[in-house]
């Protein structure tokens, strides 16, 4: 049995999923359906804003716009997004 400890998260079963039975799977533009990950359906990193580090716009509403962000649909994102917390837990200070 392999130590789980000693993996990266990204060779884990819980850092990937896919729900193909999905209506909008898969919800981005995408070459490579067969590594788009659900996981994070809703972007956790949106609150972010400009400091997310995805593929986005503002539209002139002033609206965020992730649809062209693959960001957090790929099969290496988790660590990714997993290391934006700290910010996360700051802004969820401020919204206390």
């Amino acid at each position: 049995m392999d130590d789980i400890y000693s993996k990266k998260p990204e060779e884990c079963a819980y850092s990937f999923t896919q729900h193909r039975a999905c209506e909008f799977f898969p919800c981005h533009k995408t070459n490579h359906p067969e590594d788009f990950n659900c996981l994070f359906c809703y972007c956790p990193l949106y609150t972010l804003g400009s400091k997310c580090g995805g593929n986005f716009r503002y539209l002139e509403n002033g609206v965020k716009d992730c649809s062209d962000c693959l960001l957090p649909h790929g099969r290496g994102s988790y660590s990714y997004i997993i290391s934006k917390y700290p910010e996360l837990m700051e802004l969820a200070k401020k919204n206390r």
